[in-house]
């Protein structure tokens, strides 16, 4: 059984007036769970573990809905020559054959959609881009119906030469999209410019200093290519939407991280102001990042709109395979020292395969490769970043945001390194990871990123000093070390209403989807830490357009750092509200004023009210609420154009580290995680408890992509996307021992120092693991997965002297 062991490092001391869980000197009496710093278990746990919370999925089917099913295109790469619906119409039950080409003659160029450029049709249109695409969708009276007759809907292709990987995309013997148009969503990539005869659609450049100059005058030099292959990410809850029009408005219920994009979207699509487009969600049952953006929801809102039905389309677990994924990366780079040891030069070459559209890929190029050379103080630096289309799923956002496999290339090269110097691995970094103010390869000095302690947390936690274990002829033993760094989502908005009821109790109405991360948790402690109001007893509203304000996004990581600013703003908002209205009743200043769990108090007087009689007295009626609403948004200063630096690359930096001890079976090649432990400096654990627990959840998640996760493509045709093929970690596959650490480098920005932590852990999994591994046999693998065919590929290797084995990275 896996040993989950917690603890802080350097915890703070809690503030005297800061109340605590526990039992009151009234034998048996709860006390109020207030706010920032307790340890309150999720709100819905109970509802999740007992299947008694209501998912999208689970709302009930009225009447005259119409069930899609989608054919979908067996050619990755080929043009739409006819499409023959006549056998599927001859179904009983079906009602309608939809194509892309029907689509698109009611909204023209606007069935394109994307969240960088309009490169994505609900339908294909024309031609289809990689094998999975929809084609066609059945609209039938039964979900079974909709499925079968999809499949008799036949399609004649002409085809077309495929882009099966980065390499074919780079050559640009085919095109995957023949023009680039932006779709000027969002302030970071506003940037972005149409261009044509390309399957470059972003490109990032980062140089400082004379990097090939460097390179040539340094001591030592260590190169290595490194693939990270695209993964899913498996979700137990499936995509499903739900479309239908009323009253001459689109309303929707989606399974959705980003329902106010998604609303614009839809505004666009249809051409109808915002406040004709409704978008709802329910607590999603996971996504990781798969269920942002364009998914169900354009077709599901051009079928409604089109048909006057209501529409529903579920995924089927093979079908989520087609959907989305990870984005596949091969990154080329090289670090060399001087003859003292200190880092002088970085380069890395960084090509993203990005699949048959966009999606977001522009933004995870540039976000990760501003990051390329690591946590690290380095002389001079040159970093090219590039988004390429392929004939293949397209791959979008992914817990960690394209970092990890950055990650997985600066630690392998800078492990190496010590190597090839003679020094140990954590020391080495030590020694050169950004302190405070340090300003970073980027040109942005570092504030609340407390790498040092991250690492030295981790290393202290699995014992790095004490001696590794000698091999009994079969199993032998290592350790490793890495490091992890990302820069947060930056620019966004976030809003926040807070209504507080006559009784003491409040409604909070925010954007963030709470996907099991416990976002509602937090919100109403931070809020309740404000009030100071037992956390319980605010409501947190499920995400509605038409009630709760714009949010950019519940991703990367940004929610506790830009919706819990707005919460904190609009609770503080609520406060001062209150002491205006106690200051008016009582004829004092408000400034003589304060807010405790009690109600108002005069300060120095013996007046004190209750939040209860206060808003009675002021409205004159029981039942009465007092509303506040507030913004938050953070700024960034864009890159340079041509040097790639700036000054504010991001509002806040995620910190982490991991460090590994393991055991390779040489007979087999198998791992065996003995003890794993992860840090990460979330600023201020609003909550310890979820904070540990998103630590844990994200290690365990990156070790699934360091031994096992991979989608397999053979001529552009995804070969392993059902569960009996796409191998994940079971319960015998996690570590015996898994220590979550938490580091608080307060932000002095944060909500009471807060930032993210959802992403922090996985960043530095995967090379910790390799790095193990060749502490443990000598194998350097700089392929992902680390399985135990190529365990044992490179162990064979080894033993006959030929080197590295040859790789494998369809």
């Amino acid at each position: 059984m896996t040993e989950i062991a917690t603890r802080a490092a350097a915890p703070e001391a809690p503030a005297a007036d800061t109340p605590r869980p526990g039992v009151s000197p009234a034998a048996g009496v709860q006390r109020p769970l207030y706010g920032v710093g307790e340890r309150r278990a999720r709100f819905d746990a109970l509802g999740r573990v007992r299947g008694t919370i209501s998912y999208a999925g689970d709302e009930p089917v009225g009447p005259g809905t119409a069930f899609v099913g989608v054919h979908r295109s067996t050619m990755p790469h080929a043009r739409i020559v006819a499409v023959d619906a006549s056998a599927a119409l001859e179904i009983e039950g079906v009602l309608a054959v939809v194509t892309g080409r029907d689509l698109y003659e009611v909204f023209g160029d606007r069935i394109y959609t994307g969240p960088a450029f309009s490169d994505q049709p609900c339908l294909a249109v024309d031609k289809v881009r990689y094998v999975g695409e929809a084609v066609a969708a059945v609209l039938a009276t039964d979900l079974a119906t909709a499925r079968a007759a999809a499949e008799e809907v036949a399609v004649e292709y002409e085809e077309l030469p495929p882009v099966y990987d980065i390499a074919d995309g780079l050559r640009g013997d085919s095109f995957v999209h023949e023009e680039l148009r932006p779709s000027s969503v969002f302030a970071d990539l506003a940037h972005l410019r149409g261009v044509r005869d390309t399957n470059v659609c972003y490109e990032y450049r980062q140089i400082s200093g004379d990097a090939a100059a460097e390179h040539a005058a340094a001591t030592t030099t260590v190169s290595a290519t490194t693939w990270a292959p695209p993964t899913h990410h498996v979700p137990i809850e499936l995509p499903s939407t739900t479309a239908w029009v009323d009253s001459d408005r689109l309303e929707m219920l989606s399974t959705t991280q980003t329902p106010s994009y998604v609303r614009q979207t839809i505004s666009n699509l249809l051409d109808l102001p915002l406040s004709r487009v409704r978008v709802m969600t329910r607590p999603l049952g996971g996504s990781f990042g798969c269920k942002m953006y364009d998914r169900f929801e354009p077709l599901a809102a051009a079928l409604a709109w089109t048909t006057r039905r209501r529409i529903r389309i579920d995924a089927t677990r093979e079908e989520a395979f087609l959907l989305t994924s990870r984005h596949g990366a091969e990154v080329a780079g090289s670090i060399s020292a001087d003859a003292e040891g200190d880092l002088v030069a970085f380069s890395s070459d960084v090509r993203y395969d990005t699949g048959a559209f966009a999606d977001v890929g522009p933004r995870i190029t540039a976000k990760s490769g501003l990051v390329a050379p690591g946590p690290y103080r380095i002389k001079s630096v040159d970093v090219r970043s590039r988004c390429v289309y392929t004939n293949k799923v397209s791959a979008g956002p992914f817990r960690g945001f394209g970092v990890p496999q950055v990650t997985w290339s600066h630690e392998t090269l800078i492990d190496e390194l010590a190597h090839e110097l003679g020094e140990d691995p954590y020391l080495f970094r030590r020694r050169h990871l950004l302190r405070e103010g340090d300003v970073a390869t980027v040109g942005t000095p570092m504030h609340s990123a407390d790498f040092v302690t991250c690492i030295d947390e981790v290393t202290k936690a699995v014992g790095w000093d004490e001696r590794t274990p000698e091999g009994d002829g079969r199993w032998v033993h290592g350790k490793g070390v890495a490091v992890g760094m990302k820069a947060v989502l930056t620019p966004t908005i976030a809003n926040a209403t807070l209504n507080l009821n006559q009784d003491g109790s409040a409604t909070l109405l925010i954007s963030t989807v709470d996907m099991g991360q416990g976002s509602d948790t937090i919100m109403a402690q931070i809020a309740g830490q404000v009030l100071r109001l037992d956390s319980r007893l605010i409501h947190v509203v499920r995400a509605d357009t038409d009630a709760t304000p714009y949010d950019t996004i519940t991703a990367g990581s940004r929610s506790t750092y830009h919706t819990g600013n707005a919460v904190r703003l609009v609770a503080e908002a609520m406060r001062d509200k209150l002491l205006g209205f106690a200051a008016e009743q009582w004829d004092v200043p408000a400034e003589e004023l304060r807010l405790d769990t009690e109600g108002v108090v005069h300060v120095g007087g013996d007046r004190r009210i209750s939040v209860q009689d206060l808003v009675c007295a002021k409205f004159g009626a029981r039942g009465a609420t007092v509303t506040t609403a507030e913004n938050f948004t953070s700024w960034w200063v864009p890159y340079d154009h041509d040097t790639g630096l700036t000054e504010k690359a991001t509002e806040h930096w995620f910190a982490g580290a991991a460090a590994v001890r393991l055991a390779v079976d040489t007979y087999t090649g198998r791992i065996r995680t003995q003890h794993l432990a992860v840090a990460g400096d979330v600023g201020k654990a609003i909550n310890p408890t979820l904070v540990e627990q998103q630590l844990a959840g994200a290690a365990l998640m990156g070790l699934g992509h360091t031994l096992f996760d991979e989608l397999v493509y053979d001529q552009g045709q995804l070969t392993n996307a059902t569960l009996l093929d796409y191998q994940l970690p079971s319960f015998k596959d996690v570590p015996e021992k898994l220590t979550p650490i938490i580091v608080e480098s307060a932000h002095r920005d944060g909500p009471f120092g807060a930032k993210g932590v959802g992403e922090t852990a996985i960043l530095a999994i995967a090379p910790a693991y390799s790095a193990a591994v060749r502490d443990a046999c000598g194998a350097r693998i700089t392929t992902l997965p680390l399985t135990p065919e190529r365990v044992l590929n490179h162990l064979t290797s080894l033993t006959a002297g030929d080197g590295n084995a040859r790789e494998d990275r369809r």
